[in-house]
């Protein structure tokens, strides 16, 4: 069985090559995803982030928030990572993140989607088998409220 099945499988090529995108295009990306209070405790304590809003629910509410308040690079890095499959999926060398804004709070039970468009493209200098594309990615609540939006760059191979 195992014989059969790997004889009619087929490989997909995943990702974009820098020819796939145009300044302009939108992406919106699929699925999103709803930050757990359990997400939010092991981030928080795995990356040293001692603000009690992320782990005290007393004092989250003491402070003027409804329940527990996300630490702000997990929604980043929920929002970066739902744009992934879109955008950089196939490689390249990441370059860097700019403009990096944080709009609102977050809170535990918050669905976050994400949506990116293509601001910028050029060819490499100095790698001809690469362009350099970058990207404005907002991520938004279940409410569509801009929570986090940044610019981020890759290398992006360009096609054999």
């Amino acid at each position: 069985m195992c014989a059969d099945l790997s004889e009619r499988a087929r490989l997909l090529a995943k990702g974009r090559h820098y020819e796939d995108f145009v300044v302009g295009d939108a992406f919106i990306h699929h699925w999103g995803r709803t930050i757990f209070e359990g997400d939010n405790i092991l981030f928080t304590t795995l990356t040293l982030h001692y603000n009690p809003s992320y782990f005290n629910v007393v004092y989250a509410r003491q402070n003027g928030h409804p329940r527990l308040v996300v630490a702000p690079l997990l929604a980043f890095n929920v929002v970066f990572g739902l744009s992934v499959e879109d955008l950089s999926e196939a490689g390249g060398p990441f370059l860097g993140v700019d403009a990096l804004n944080f709009n609102r709070f977050v809170y535990v039970g918050d669905t976050l989607t994400a949506s990116s468009v293509v601001v910028e493209k050029r060819l490499s200098s100095s790698r001809s088998d690469f362009g350099i594309v970058t990207w404005h990615t907002s991520g938004r609540n279940q409410d569509d409220e801009v929570v986090v939006d940044f610019k981020r760059t890759n290398l992006v191979r360009r096609r054999p």
